[in-house]
Order: C-alpha cells, then structure tokens, then sequence
C-alpha cells in the first residue's frame, strides 16, 4: 500500500498540490484523473521520489519516502515499475532487449537466469516469439506490451503507468487496461495510473482520485461515479451528451423496482 499524507507543493508562489491525502492499496488499480494543469502528474512525481514536497508524507508499507536517504531510495526503487506514456522502448534494441534491460542494469543474475524471466513476462502479455523482432516492427499495442513486460519483469511490488492508453486505438486501449488489471490483481501489485481515458476509469478504476486545480476534488470507486452528485466531476467524465445520457440510464435501471 502506498499512503500520501496532506501532501503540498509549490513552483515559485504558485501552489499546484493543496493537502492532498489518500490511500493506494494493493491489489488495485489505484487511478488519478484530472483534466491539464489539475496536479496529477506532480503527484506521480512525488509518489515515485522524482520531485520533493513542501510538506506532507508518501508512505510505502508506512516508510516515508520523504525522509529517504540515497540509499533507501535505490532500494525503494528496485521494487517498482514504470510504463511510460510514450511506451520508451530502446529503438535499437529487440524486444528481448528491452525488457531484460533492468535486469541487466539492477541484478546479477546469469544470462539464462534473465532470459527465462523475460520469456515468461512476455508469454503473460502475450507476446509469446516475439523476442527478436525490434520495435519498429511492432504494433503500438504490442509495443505497450512490451514496456509492461519491462515494466513487472523484477516483480516490483509497486506498478506506475502514465497514460497508458495514449496512442492507441478504443479496441487495443481495453486490451492494454484488461491486461494491466489481470497482473495487478495477480501478483497483488500496487498499481497507480494516470489516465485521461475514460473507459480505463468506468473499466478499471477500483479506486479513483480525482484531482481538480490542485485539491482532491472526489475520491471513490467506478461504481460510485455513476452516482456523485460532484458537479465538477461529473462535468470531467460526463462531458458528451453520450455519456450523460448513459449515466441516466444507469441511474434509472437502478433505481427500478426489479433491482431494488
């Protein structure tokens, strides 16, 4: 679990974190929404260690990485995994490559000892012979794959994903929040994404932070959205007519006698 306490942070007299709390357990998929500018990705950066904080606490198994020196924070981090917005896959080296790449940096383990580790990370996100074939041979799909399968191929306790969809097509975007879902509940992972893409947050989101201007505006679970009388929230996910209409329906079959 991963714990931030009344966190705050500041560039210059402008304030872009305002106290912000909250809890990410494990085993969930822990998303923070927001429109531009809201402060979300200030505070991924915190919660990984990439950025410091006026004041407050982030909390992993109640060790405050605040209070971290160098040493702690390398440990720290070996525990945990990165998916990139941009997926960051080495060009010039395969798929095997690329995700053996923290294996060869952070341990020292043999080559046969890493090579069935990313054999068995790409048969779970099913790229299974895909080993040799280099990225710009591949799909965006299979390339978010790819940097997934990096991402947990240490067994980090703690997975982070910066827009995960990005770039990809609605179909390849469900296969991608699916897959993510399957292997936070598997290995028990704490995962933390952050996501303008909202079939990520009515499909995987069991617990949401939404953030706006700064402040923690809403917090809850997907099937709770569908009820928040936040009108700043439900201005953000509802924003078409389409979805609007969808959030009535929704609200009216359940509240008809059959499913009360």
């Amino acid at each position: 679990m991963i714990e931030i306490r009344n966190i705050k942070k500041s560039f210059g007299e402008k304030v872009v974190i305002h106290d912000v709390s909250s809890k990410m357990e494990s085993g969930k998929t822990n998303l923070i929404i927001g429109s531009s500018g809201s402060g979300k990705t200030v505070l991924m950066k915190i919660m990984i260690g990439l950025m410091d904080v006026d004041s407050g606490s982030v909390l992993y198994e109640g060790q405050d990485i605040t209070k971290m020196d160098e040493k702690q924070l390398k440990e720290l981090r070996m525990q945990i995994g990165m998916l990139f917005q941009g997926s960051a896959l080495f060009d010039s080296k395969t798929v095997e490559a690329n995700v053996m790449f923290p294996l060869d940096m952070f341990t020292k383990l043999r080559y046969k000892e890493k090579l069935a580790r990313v054999n068995e990370v790409l048969e779970r996100v099913n790229l299974k012979d895909a080993n040799k074939k280099f990225p710009a041979e591949i799909s965006g799909g299979m390339k978010k794959r790819v940097a997934l399968a990096r991402a947990i191929v240490q067994n980090p306790k703690y997975l982070f994903c910066d827009e995960p969809n990005s770039g990809l097509d609605p179909q390849t975007s469900l296969v991608i929040d699916k897959l993510i879902k399957e292997i936070t509940t598997e290995y028990k992972i704490t995962t933390v994404i952050n996501t303008h893409d909202m079939n990520t947050v009515m499909e995987s989101g069991d617990h949401i932070l939404y953030m706006y201007q700064g402040h923690k505006q809403w917090e809850g679970s997907n099937k709770d959205i569908i009820f928040s009388k936040d009108e700043k929230l439900n201005s953000f996910i509802f924003a078409s007519d389409f979805l609007a209409k969808a959030k009535e329906a929704m609200q009216e079959a359940k509240n008809t006698p059959a499913n009360k």
